[in-house]
């Protein structure tokens, strides 16, 4: 079944902070006799700063934790998968009216007389309003191992500018309960977002957002329901022809990327000769591979919700026509620091079947969502932009 135990690396210590020591406050004197020490003030202004920043980190972390705690309690109350759909950002409240409300703001400043007063869906950027766009729904769909969970920080920018937002568990993902080594089909895997699509009403439609592995679904989803889907963005994702397999995408790169290589274990529940259920990566290899400019406390986030990705859809050659697959306006976004899939089989991805238009992301590793989500959030609205005529 593959070295699983290397996936468990031992935990690092913890270092333990040194007590900071009070000390009487005193005011130095120059050699002419008057005048401030102006190093040890700055020494106190650096540490209140520190304190202020450690502060603001604890309150993230207990956020996250809250959020998370939320969602545990979903799954152990109601059962089964749901879709994530919530963020862990503060929402408006209903109680108040809507013209009395305030734009909500990442920055600590205070509110300014000069702010205006408009809800942020009410306007974006050049005066485009999100009830004036062909849709204002958002389905984001997560790459391999990972879940809706990595979305987090996207959820939370499209809510606040007003969008609808859906992040979905794919079938053994995320809380998902399916078994990830009994997956035989990417019909299975993707079955939770053909559910939501299939549901919609007749007329409205979705962007959808596939990253990684999620552009081979995000592919499936658009030959079987091309008039639901408004536009298609795919995120470092495969991005696939007729007849190709992700794991033929993959081969691409197999010569070129050792790391990748390394990373991989490959699980045999049905015995070692049948071929593998399910691929797992190795945890000690997790920051080098997928997130190599994100930061700390995501890696940590991403390293205890990581799940296996199952084999059998990773083989599965997709079926895709000009007519349907080929209907819908498809858009892709670089990653130019990816150690998971190399510029190099981007390009070749873009070059074989060339999307409406595509973006970079500088500074990028393979998971933008976490190490660039200020600048994915800006192209996400200029792709929502885009007019369909």
């Amino acid at each position: 079944m593959g070295n699983l135990c290397s996936l468990f690396t031992p935990p690092k210590p913890v270092k333990k902070r040194k007590p900071i020591t009070k000390r009487q406050s005193s005011i130095g004197v120059s050699s002419s006799g008057s005048g401030l020490n102006s190093n040890r003030w700055n020494n106190r202004v650096r540490s209140s700063s520190s304190r202020r920043d450690n502060k603001f980190e604890d309150a993230v972390i207990q956020e996250h934790a809250l959020a998370a705690a939320a969602v545990l309690f979903r799954q152990q109350n109601g059962g089964g998968s749901l879709p994530f759909d919530r963020s862990a950002s503060q929402r408006y409240q209903g109680s108040c009216s809507k013209k009395n409300q305030l734009p909500r703001s990442s920055s600590s400043r205070s509110r300014s007389s000069t702010d205006p007063l408009l809800q942020p869906h009410q306007f974006l950027n050049q005066g485009v309003k999100v009830d004036d766009l062909e849709t204002n729904h958002f389905v984001l769909i997560h790459g391999g191992g990972f879940g809706a969970w990595c979305w987090y920080k996207t959820i939370a920018l499209l809510e606040e500018d007003g969008f609808k937002v859906t992040a979905i568990d794919l079938a053994g993902c995320g809380i998902n309960s399916i078994n990830i080594n009994g997956i035989a089909s990417l019909s299975q895997y993707v079955k939770p977002l053909t559910d939501i699509l299939e549901k919609l009403p007749i007329g409205e439609k979705v962007i959808l957002v596939g990253h990684d592995f999620g552009g081979a679904c995000i592919s499936y989803a658009m030959e079987m329901f091309p008039s639901k889907i408004s536009k298609a963005v795919f995120l470092a994702a495969a991005m696939l022809t007729n007849g190709q397999s992700t794991l033929d995408m993959f081969s691409l790169k197999a010569g070129q990327n050792d790391l990748m290589r390394k990373a991989q274990i490959f699980i045999y529940t049905n015995g070692n000769e049948n071929p593998p259920t399910a691929i797992d990566l190795d945890k000690s290899l997790l920051r080098d591979l997928l997130f190599n400019q994100s930061p700390s406390k995501d890696i940590a986030l991403a390293s205890v919700s990581m799940r296996s990705i199952p084999f059998a859809p990773v083989l599965e050659k997709l079926s895709l026509s000009d007519a349907n697959y080929g209907s819908v306006r498809r858009y892709y976004i670089e990653t130019l620091e990816d150690n998971a899939i190399p510029m190099t089989v981007q390009e070749n991805m873009i070059n074989s079947s060339p999307p409406e238009k595509v973006y970079r992301l500088k500074g990028a590793d393979h998971a933008p969502f976490f190490s660039k989500p200020q600048a994915l959030h800006k192209l996400l609205l200029e792709i929502a932009r885009i007019s369909s005529t």
